[in-house]
């Protein structure tokens, strides 16, 4: 439905259903009614180009994220959805996979004003690279916390929650903690690795091994701890993501080996996959990161000159029967 259609629908002209959708007070209170109707009747949406026309926006985000297929990421981009709607945006979803020409591609729109700004859920070592792409467009980096530089980010304290994660396994009487972690070209392995290594190190537990996952997925996390199991199994394990924990039970399970009698495992994100398996896991507040991520950029856009701000949401423990 056009805007034509809606006039002669609504008997008026064109130039005053366009006042009526710029909300001018130049309407006639009879003819403003009678477009509205028009307008409700139709079903019409107005055109995102116009609107860009009159207001030097596309009301868009172009949201990249590293790996859709990963829960925590789609509660997040659940997150940035929702606000963004609430404030009047559009989101356009790209998953990047971290892949700097998928990137470039994506960011594209930029140039061409298709989209307003952009939330990257992409690994930390991939921001310079990005830097240059985006340029002066305001940018938000979500997930991925950025303790220094120019980009706005918002995330949790990896460091912290994985050393409640070690600490907690510790005091239970566990002395052979093992860490099932992804590519290190992330900032949230690192940081979790650090926590890992740091209560091992204060709490002088001579066990410390790391076996790194191909990827996020359940099957990846079944084989690193197939190989953890091969010579000197741990008493437990602290996988960086829920997915990977999921795949770390089976292969426990499969080896005949109880949880947590034999081996507690504790996962990341607090994702469902964690309810529905009864996993121990630390919850990120993956909705509201999406939500603070979505705010913050709003606010670069509105105020181009706005200082970067860092923000740190809180996360949770929670305990159950996999420890």
């Amino acid at each position: 439905m056009s805007i034509q259609k809606i006039a002669q629908l609504a008997g008026v002209s064109v130039a005053t259903v366009s006042r009526v959708l710029n909300n001018s007070d130049t309407v006639k209170a009879k003819n403003r009614e009678r477009v509205l109707s028009a307008i409700k009747e139709s079903n019409y949406q107005p055109n995102l180009l116009a609107r860009q026309l009159r207001t030097a926006r596309s009301y868009m985000i172009l949201v990249m994220v590293s790996n859709i297929a990963n829960p925590f990421c789609a509660e997040v981009v659940k997150g940035i959805e929702e606000e963004a709607e609430k404030n009047g945006y559009r989101i356009l979803l790209c998953n990047s996979g971290s892949d700097i020409e998928r990137s470039r591609s994506g960011l594209s729109l930029l140039s061409g004003k298709i989209v307003d700004g952009i939330i990257t859920m992409d690994a930390f070592t991939k921001l310079p690279e990005l830097s240059a792409l985006i340029g002066a467009a305001p940018w938000v980096q979500c997930a991925e916390y950025a303790d220094a530089g120019a980009v706005s980010c918002v995330g949790i304290n990896d460091v912290d929650a994985s050393q409640h994660v070690v600490s907690q396994l510790a005091d239970s009487g566990r002395k052979r903690i093992a860490l099932i972690n992804h590519d290190l070209s992330y900032k949230y392995a690192r940081l979790r690795e650090r926590g890992y290594k740091s209560v091992l190190h204060l709490r002088e537990l001579d066990y410390q091994v790391v076996e790194y996952a191909r990827d996020l997925s359940s099957a990846a996390g079944m084989n690193a701890m197939q190989k953890l199991l091969a010579d000197n199994p741990p008493d437990a394990v602290f996988a960086v993501s829920d997915r990977l924990a999921a795949g770390a039970l089976r292969a426990i399970e499969q080896a005949g080996l109880r949880v947590p009698q034999d081996i507690a495992v504790v996962g990341f994100d607090g994702t469902e996959l964690a309810d529905m398996i009864s996993l121990t896991t630390i919850e990120q507040p993956s909705r509201d990161i999406g939500r603070k991520a979505v705010d913050l950029l709003l606010n670069k856009i509105d105020n181009p000159d706005a200082p970067t701000e860092r923000v740190m949401m809180d996360w949770r423990f929670i305990s159950r029967a996999s420890s």
